[in-house]
């Protein structure tokens, strides 16, 4: 009965939207939005927000908080802590695993976003995306500026709507982290820090995570890998600032990718070893965000390492998942291309719906290969989760139209962080992401009782 709640909230919504001389439907429209958030979002923008079932979203962020101890769990169960051979497993190259092992506490912060899609029914697990790195942590500015606006504000009122500040929650963390070396209570200074060459790319983005910081207080500045340097008392610095706290916004891959290698991470590993400059979060946490490991908890082969109630959580959790290798059983090749119309394939180390194979978008032949791709670079196999269309009013045509959503859900330490959406019309393509589909749109979660 939750999500016929949320349906018929959203049919609401949409009815005042349509409704002569009201004022919601051009409310996204019509949101004062801070400089940077305006850049780098308001063309990207939903003309709604997203809104979802709270005491249902809270449990499943319970669950996923399980879930997350589970694959934290994971060498140990399978591998008797051999990390080696676990990253082995999830098709991590020696080199990549020793860079992910350094500085590793055997046990990674829990900051992440969960990518879900609700189907009809309850929320699956897609993906789990685990590090400083993942994005969307300015989203809540949606909600705040929607806010300001009148006519939205009385139908939050009305309808008891809330939400989570993203932001807030993650300035929080940071301050935790930098308490060990900060002196006196003083606020820390961050980096926000990319791999080289890659501001130009993301800059807009950083730029409005910066402004979302400097709303909760905190002095954030963005910079490169190859601009940090280490002063003789081992404190990072970032153009003359010593920094507190090094906000990892660069991925294993790209330091692997970079001429400089993976020794350009020493400084950073060092400080952190010395005390001097915290580095949030440390890379480890990619051992665990890659989608194999999700793999190893369906997989049946792994099934006697947990019990039932564990069990039972995967089952509710995630949907059936497969990693694909050469050297696999046959067998599993041959399910998957009976099961074509059922199945989507992932890269292990993958992000934003790139180099992503759709079975019930792909012909016979076109899924032979695929397969074929699959296997030779170790893809997971994905049971598909048909998600939940809602109503969604567009301003400028009068139009109504289904969209779905991925609702990223966000942990930290402290449980549910809040949530955010990236929606497709229900007709615009298996990928919901941005990087992959253009006509993807951001929108900010509120959340009903």
């Amino acid at each position: 009965m939750t999500e016929l709640r949320t349906t018929v909230l959203s049919r609401m919504y949409v009815d005042e939207c349509r409704r002569e001389g009201g004022g919601l439907g051009d409310a996204v429209a019509r949101a004062e939005l801070p400089p940077a958030f305006d850049e780098a979002w308001r063309a990207h923008l939903l003309p709604r927000p997203w809104f979802a079932h709270g005491p249902e979203l809270a449990a499943f962020a319970a669950d996923l908080e399980r879930l997350f101890e589970l694959l934290v769990s994971l060498p140990g169960r399978l591998f008797d802590g051999d990390v080696e051979r676990y990253a082995a497993e999830i098709g991590l190259g020696p080199r990549h695993a020793a860079l992910l092992c350094r500085a590793g506490s055997g046990r990674p912060d829990k900051l992440g976003r969960a990518d879900v899609y609700h189907d009809g029914t309850s929320y699956k697990l897609l993906e789990f995306n685990l590090g400083s790195e993942v994005g969307g942590t300015d989203m809540a500015v949606f909600n705040q500026s929607l806010l300001r606006v009148p006519d939205f504000a009385d139908f939050a009122r009305r309808r008891g709507l809330d939400h989570v500040d993203i932001a807030a929650r993650m300035a929080a963390v940071l301050r935790d982290r930098a308490r060990p070396v900060v002196a006196g209570g003083a606020e820390p200074v961050i980096g926000l820090i990319e791999g080289n060459g890659a501001v130009a790319a993301y800059g807009r983005l950083m730029r409005a995570v910066q402004e979302a910081m400097a709303a909760q207080g905190l002095d954030l500045r963005i910079g490169e890998v190859g601009e940090v340097r280490a002063r003789t008392d081992g404190k990072l610095t970032l153009r003359g600032t010593p920094l507190d706290v090094v906000l990892r916004n660069f991925a294993a891959g790209q330091l692997l990718d970079d001429p400089a290698g993976p020794e350009a991470a020493e400084p950073f590993v060092r400080a952190h070893e010395a005390g001097r400059t915290v580095l949030f979060t440390s890379l480890e946490s990619g051992l665990y965000s890659h989608k194999s490991a999700l793999a190893l908890l369906s997989d049946p082969r792994w099934s006697t390492a947990f019990d039932a109630e564990e069990r039972a959580l995967v089952d509710r959790v995630l949907p059936w998942s497969r990693t694909l290798r050469a050297s696999g059983p046959a067998e599993l090749l041959d399910v998957c291309r009976e099961r074509r119309e059922h199945l989507i394939l992932k890269p292990g180390a993958g992000y934003g719906g790139m180099d992503t194979f759709v079975g019930w978008e792909s012909s016979d032949a076109q899924w032979r290969r695929a397969l074929e791709t699959a296997a030779a670079h170790g893809y997971i196999a994905q049971e598909r989760v048909v998600p939940r269309p809602e109503p969604v009013h567009d301003p400028a045509t009068g139009t109504v139209d289904d969209w779905i959503a991925a609702l990223g859900i966000f942990l930290t330490d402290d449980g549910y962080a809040g949530a955010h959406a990236r929606a497709n019309r229900a007709d615009g393509g298996a990928i919901v992401a941005i990087s992959s589909n253009p006509d993807t749109r951001m929108a900010g979660v509120f959340t009903h009782p």
